[in-house]
């Protein structure tokens, strides 16, 4: 890979938070309202290492529009929307692509190839697995809701042997925490080389 070539290049990283059976959502919203495990998931995808740059977050149409009100924007983030029936960029969204190769093609051309500099998907369950499968995808940020959930929607499954659980990762409390007496843990999963 040459330089240029591995400046283009920007880590996929997917975060969600899902229940037992992997529950991710349930009539477009949470199944839970965790209001610690929000926090970090916005501390997560807003971190930048300089105030240049920016992370690009992706959402699928579902995903966007169960966003609640009052949320976006988010700092130091451009979003991107993946759909293929709408028309128009959706407002507090920069861009609309109607598949994921168009978001890499977006990343990987002036101006937000120097301004990106992490891509986060925020789902749903085909956006999740079409970027696990993508080669710049790093790192799975996957929140374990320690609880059962009625939930019609599902985080993909993936290879933990090629997704490994890292403990102690930087910036990752390894404690379990408590909520409304819901227990959960932040994970991170990182690809093996």
């Amino acid at each position: 890979m040459d330089k240029s070539e591995e400046q283009m290049r920007k880590p996929i990283r997917l975060i969600a938070a899902a229940c037992r059976n992997m529950g991710i959502g349930k009539n477009r919203q949470l199944p839970w309202s965790l209001p610690k495990e929000f926090q970090f998931f916005l501390n997560t995808v807003t971190a930048v290492s300089t105030p240049d740059k920016k992370n690009l977050v992706i959402w699928g149409r579902g995903s966007w529009s169960s966003c609640p009100a009052g949320v976006l924007p988010f700092a130091n983030c451009l979003n991107a929307v993946l759909s293929r029936t709408l028309s128009a960029v959706p407002k507090h969204a920069h861009y609309l692509c109607k598949d994921f190769g168009s978001v890499i093609r977006l990343v990987s051309e002036p101006p937000l190839c120097h301004i990106v500099e992490t891509i986060w998907v925020l789902g749903g369950p085909a956006v999740y697995k079409e970027s696990l499968e993508h080669p710049w995808c790093d790192l799975i940020y996957l929140t374990d809701i320690m609880a059962d959930f009625d939930c019609d929607v599902f985080f993909p499954k993936f290879d933990r042997n090629v997704f490994r659980k890292q403990n102690g990762f930087p910036g990752v409390p390894d404690e379990i925490h408590e909520e409304k007496g819901i227990k959960f843990q932040f994970q991170v999963f990182k690809k093996e080389a």
